[in-house]
């Protein structure tokens, strides 16, 4: 943690230290606001995907508007949130360890608390963990409907895994988690509505095999920012988990809008500093690998088309450019980061933006919270 923040509410947005990480509040809301409407009037609820954004003050903001709770990817996420007051709160994640089992059943006392399976050994450890603290536990099978990470295959297997949870004392078979990662990031509308309509199919093969036995499945529930309109649409799905929306990072905003697809706004921004101009062909800034994550690709240089983010070290950024004259040191840039999620992992609080003045400080409070 720094021994000083990069700025102070009242601040004027131009004396921001560098590097940080920047959140344009009215990009942000209308992008909040945007995704309440495109789920106004339907059948589908959003369930926000916190790991995006790991701040309390952002999932309140996403409840008020319409959101049923949120997900997270780990029980210590889980804690934080509940701990921040959100009362529905589901683990897309797989929670396995006797010490990740006697954190996360306390916590469905704070709030409603699911979590994913996707084999049999996973379910007796969560019943006694859900029996030794006098609780209940939502349980959804994962299902493989197409990104080959975790998951049961569609059906039978499916089914199987459905009566084991209903039959377990402490736990509520709540449906069916049905992710599709890799369709967010496929770049065109057809791509990515094949990869759904793929996956809409392996969930309705589970629905129907877990139904046959009797079981009722509540709720279908995933989708992501890239490709929730056809979740929304499918008849299929009845929850997404959409997370990045809020802040559209760069690899998302490198997707092709379809017709149906929503504006989001880029909104999240590294703000950094050009502190060394060696040579004519390029800048040296001081966000490198250690204040944006490049996993997806470089960040790019918000409204400054000619120039290039071009490689990263752990303090330094390298920005290409071909006229000498373009950068001078003490120039301040903003960057859209490639992949939003871990490079909000790296800070500590979001300095919030309004009209040229800094309005907030969020703290980042799941920060680091791994376990």
């Amino acid at each position: 943690m720094s021994p000083w923040k990069a700025a102070q509410p009242g601040d004027d947005a131009g004396a921001i230290d560098t590097p940080a990480l920047v959140l344009d509040l009215d990009a942000f809301e209308r992008n909040l606001q945007r995704m309440a409407d495109a789920l106004r009037g339907t059948k589908v609820r959003l369930r926000a995907h916190a790991k995006s954004h790991k701040c309390p003050e952002i999932a309140k903001r996403q409840v008020a508007l319409g959101a049923v709770g949120i997900c997270c990817q780990k029980v210590s996420e889980a804690a934080v949130f509940a701990d921040a007051g959100i009362a529905d709160i589901l683990v897309t994640n797989q929670v396995m360890g006797e010490a990740k089992l006697r954190r996360l059943a306390p916590l469905a006392r704070k709030a409603r608390i699911g979590v994913l399976v996707d084999d049999a050994l996973q379910v007796q450890p969560l019943a006694a963990a859900a029996q030794a603290h006098d609780v209940t536990l939502d349980v959804y099978v994962e299902v493989d409907v197409g990104a080959h990470r975790c998951g049961v295959a569609p059906g039978e297997a499916a089914a199987r895994l459905a009566r084991d949870i209903a039959a377990a004392p402490g736990l509520r078979f709540a449906g069916l988690q049905c992710y599709h990662g890799p369709a967010q990031h496929l770049r065109t509308p057809v791509e990515r509505k094949a990869a759904i309509d793929s996956a809409c199919d392996a969930a309705t093969r589970s629905h129907k095999a877990i139904e046959a036995c009797g079981i009722a499945v509540e709720r279908i529930t995933g989708a992501g920012t890239g490709s929730f309109v056809n979740e929304r649409d499918s008849g299929v799905f009845d929850e997404i988990q959409a997370g990045s929306y809020i802040f559209l990072d760069r690899d998302y905003g490198d997707n092709t809008r379809g017709p149906n697809d929503v504006a989001f706004e880029h909104a999240l921004f590294v703000r950094t500093t050009v502190m060394s101009r060696a040579t004519d062909a390029f800048a040296i800034v001081d966000a490198g690998l250690k204040a944006s994550s490049v996993d997806s690709g470089m960040p790019t240089v918000w409204q400054r088309p000619d120039l290039r983010y071009a490689k990263a070290a752990d303090e330094h950024g390298v920005i290409a450019t071909a006229d000498a004259g373009a950068l001078a040191l003490g120039d301040v840039l903003h960057l859209v980061p490639g992949h939003c999620d871990p490079t909000v992992n790296l800070y500590d609080e979001l300095v919030c933006v309004r009209a040229g003045r800094v309005e907030a400080l969020w703290p980042i409070a799941a920060r680091g919270a791994l376990l």
